[in-house]
């Protein structure tokens, strides 16, 4: 039986977003379609809708003439980003927050003592985002929160590499952040869970902007997705 196109499509996209959100895709590789159908034994047609939906997600840029590559940014643009994260995250924990209950706080706590006992990079971004969009769980403001989960997707690669770069020198700070958060939300203190949310991802910009070199895009021009 065949797989209509439209599911065929949302397959091929996910399986996509997740290798570009894991690393194994980096900016400025190049999406080869004919390989990528071979590979995902589907035909080309729902690769080419596939890189569409990644396209409206931020994740993938279709060139004229030239075809599909993994989004990448600049520091101008990664900026920008956290700059709107800044503003935008504070109200989705607003919108979320006053139905946290006493369970999705103690939640919070088990995610918290999992970060601080993993040194694993790639462990500590799942469970990093899990806590975050634990805390938003049980907002009612969808359209928002598409926006932030783009915010996340695109800004994932380079949140990868200054993890990598910072180390241990900045964990603790993260793990006292996040205990400070989760402290404000088990004392209903929104307001200061806002404000300390805020001063969490400000600070990832203030620091991630002076490191250019995480920047730097590691895959040359013209370079596959199975490396060719």
């Amino acid at each position: 039986m065949a797989v209509p196109a439209g599911v065929a499509s949302q397959r091929v996209a996910d399986e996509l977003r997740a290798r570009i959100l894991d690393g194994r895709l980096a900016p400025g590789t190049r999406i080869i379609q004919d390989e990528l159908a071979e590979e995902l034994h589907t035909s080309r047609l729902p690769v080419r809708e596939a890189l569409r939906i990644l396209e409206s997600r931020g994740l993938v840029t279709l060139r004229a003439n030239s075809g599909a590559w993994v989004t990448s940014m600049d520091v101008r643009e990664c900026e920008l980003s956290y700059k709107m994260r800044e503003r935008l995250e504070p109200l989705l924990l607003a919108e979320s927050a006053p139905r946290l209950s006493d369970g999705d706080i103690d939640e919070l706590e088990a995610l918290e003592d999992r970060i601080e006992k993993t040194d694993d990079v790639e462990e500590f971004l799942v469970l990093d985002r899990q806590l975050h969009w634990t805390v938003y769980r049980h907002h009612d403001a969808h359209d928002l929160a598409a926006i932030l989960n783009r915010l996340w997707d695109t800004t994932q690669h380079y949140r990868r590499a200054f993890t990598r770069l910072a180390g241990e020198r900045r964990s603790w700070i993260i793990r006292a952040e996040h205990r400070l958060l989760i402290e404000a939300l088990r004392q209903r203190d929104h307001a200061s869970a806002e404000r300390i949310l805020e001063l969490h991802i400000r600070r990832t910009r203030v620091e991630l902007v002076k490191h250019p070199e995480v920047f730097a895009v590691p895959v040359p021009p013209g370079t596959g997705v199975n490396g060719h």
